[in-house]
């Protein structure tokens, strides 16, 4: 009996030699990259590298809370962020800055290799001084350094342009799916969980990729999924991504205010079957162009002369007049003085007891500079705006009462308040859009109760949108001018919807971009 258990034994540590317990399941290694901003070509405005507050290695994580260090999404792999940069929209970027963050985001690459995948985190609407198709060029450049096997997840804006540049070097792409963009943190958290699925599964590449371009060429403030037709298209998207076979469905409107060859709407889906993944984008895209005539303006629309009129004739509080033309967060320059010229001008507003009227906001460092030095309760006398954009209205003499400083923002630096007549002037050091009620809040002022709110914004992001008593947004000059024929592009695709209305219909079938790897 002890000689039958000791072979028993002899036996058992054999086979436990033989098949020892497997090691814990390696994670894939995920790098973070990618430079985000709008930038408008129409604008003399120039975007430089400290505009996009780069986060570097682990600040990264700090952008997005699906990164925070007990969820789902971080503990799945092992993260190695390199650089992220992300302006506010605004003018081309230099050809300097441009170069400065590309090297920088190699050298990190570089530095920490090898990956199974790339987080690629962009905007999509990046226009660089004598460069064309700027993310095309940082994807095919990021690939020569991480290889064409690693699983690229590209994550963007619906208001950024896919040149077939840029879908054959990104495996997985997707962009949002509401304008304002509400799903903002969830598309993304969407495009990083495709790439770790296809990780995790060994499916690795999509076998198809379907990209059809579509020549239309619209402005967000006409496209906005709050109203239709842009709400029941995009509604028919996780239809088609619903589809066995078919990893993503994505449609971009697209950026109206840069003139280059890759500015139009474009439907991609992405898959493993061939049929599911061509029938649903050609679908999409057959949707998009049978209602192109049903885009209109999200709100009523009119001069701003108009506009005031009806402001001033309100009861309702607040009456939001959007400032559309010189709207920052399109690629404006934001120093445009035009509107504020006239709101100065007119004569319901000279008096201190007059209509009250908060506008936001103008630059202005030599105002920034006085009110600093005779602080709140002093008096102020300086030129603010047009110092970038002075194509329609020059600098413009501001004086009035000195009613807050706030120094310290991420944007503005300093921020001064203004009181001339009846009308509070934000007056900023560096431009920035104002959309919370925060914002305004902290200079001492209540958006709710004022009787008119001048932003320089379109369609009213949610905050502002909920607030509104009653709103028009004004066709007001500028670097991102909604009259799109004003503006004279000159190297995109024709013909081209609205500019062409007389156009035939397009091709509208799926071509099939090659794998990264072939």
């Amino acid at each position: 009996m002890t000689q039958k258990i000791g072979f028993l034994l002899l036996l058992f540590g054999f086979f436990v030699s033989c098949n020892p317990k497997p090691e814990a399941e390696k994670l894939p290694r995920i790098a973070i990259a990618g430079i985000g901003i709008e930038s408008s070509t129409f604008s003399p405005a120039r975007t430089h590298e400290e505009a996009f507050h780069a986060r570097i290695g682990d600040s990264i994580f700090g952008r997005y809370p699906f990164f925070d260090e007990d969820t789902d999404i971080r503990k799945r792999a092992e993260w190695i962020p390199t650089f992220l940069g992300k302006s506010l929209p605004g003018g081309m970027v230099t050809r300097e800055a441009y170069e400065s963050m590309v090297s920088k985001t190699l050298t990190m690459l570089k530095e920490n290799g090898p990956y199974d995948g790339l987080w690629f985190d962009i905007h999509g609407a990046m226009s660089v001084e004598d460069l064309e198709d700027a993310e095309g060029d940082l994807i095919a450049r990021i690939r020569e350094v991480i290889g064409t096997e690693v699983l690229v997840s590209t994550s963007m804006d619906l208001h950024g342009n896919v040149s077939q540049k840029l879908a054959k070097h990104s495996d997985l792409i997707t962009c949002y799916r509401m304008a304002p963009h509400e799903d903002a943190l969830e598309s993304k958290a969407r495009s990083i969980t495709n790439l770790l699925d296809r990780l995790e599964n060994g499916m690795g590449k999509p076998r198809y990729k379907a990209w059809i371009p579509v020549p239309i060429l619209l402005p967000g403030e006409k496209t906005s999924t709050r109203i239709e037709p842009g709400k029941g298209l995009y509604a028919q998207i996780p239809s088609v991504e619903s589809k066995e076979g078919v990893i993503d469905a994505a449609i971009w409107v697209g950026y109206a205010w840069a003139d280059e060859s890759r500015n139009h709407a474009v439907v991609m889906v992405t898959g493993d079957d061939k049929e599911e993944v061509i029938q649903g984008a050609e679908q999409l895209a057959q949707s998009f162009w049978d209602v192109r005539h049903e885009f209109a303006f999200v709100a009523p629309t009119t001069s701003f002369e108009e506009s005031m009129g009806l402001a001033l004739k309100s009861d309702q509080q607040p009456y939001i007049i959007s400032d559309m033309g010189d709207n920052p967060t399109a690629g404006g320059a934001g120093d445009v003085t035009w509107t504020l010229r006239e709101i100065l001008s007119k004569k319901e507003f000279k008096d201190g007891a007059g209509p009250s009227l908060i506008y936001a906001s103008i630059p202005g460092p030599e105002l920034i500079e006085q009110a600093l030095k005779v602080g709140v309760g002093g008096t102020v006398n300086a030129k603010v705006g047009a110092a970038v954009d002075s194509r329609f209205a020059p600098p413009l003499a501001l004086e009035g009462s000195v009613t807050a400083i706030k120094e310290g923002d991420r944007d503005a630096e300093t921020e001064v308040v203004v009181k001339a007549g009846s009308v509070h002037v934000i007056v900023t050091k560096k431009r920035k859009p104002y959309h919370h009620e925060s914002d305004f809040i902290e200079l001492g002022l209540d958006p709710r109760t004022t009787d008119i709110l001048v932003v320089k914004i379109g369609y009213l992001v949610p905050e502002l949108y909920d607030m509104r008593g009653d709103w028009t947004m004004a066709l007001t000059p500028g670097g991102v001018d909604q009259d799109l024929e004003r503006l004279g592009h000159k190297n995109i695709k024709r013909p081209m919807f609205p500019l062409d209305l007389d156009m035939e219909d397009p091709d509208l079938r799926a071509r099939l971009i090659p794998a990264s790897n072939e």
